[in-house]
């Protein structure tokens, strides 16, 4: 692994595909764009620690900021309210 592929600022989708068993990612948030907050390292990928595995190779992780009416399509709150998920690089890819 090279380092993280994005960067804070970066504009990203989370993928929309379903996995079976464990996963970190947040069913609600996936086929969603976001923005990278901010990277917090590279860990081991914990979809493959829970089935007793080595977890590599190891992913960065990001902090993924979304605005709330773009998860929530009925959302009555601000317009600049954000949710915010730690998400794991192999479920990224770069957004227009």
């Amino acid at each position: 692994m090279n380092g993280p592929r994005f960067a804070p600022g970066d504009r990203v989708r989370v993928d929309a595909r379903d996995h079976e068993g464990h996963c970190r990612t947040p069913t609600f948030l996936r086929g969603k764009t976001g923005s990278v907050d901010h990277v917090l390292g590279t860990f081991r990928n914990p979809e493959s620690l829970a089935y007793f595995g080595s977890g590599e190779p190891a992913q960065p992780l990001y902090v993924v900021r979304f605005r709330q009416a773009d998860v929530w399509p009925d959302y009555r709150g601000g317009p600049n309210d954000t949710v915010a998920a730690d998400i794991y690089e192999h479920w990224l890819e770069a957004a227009p």
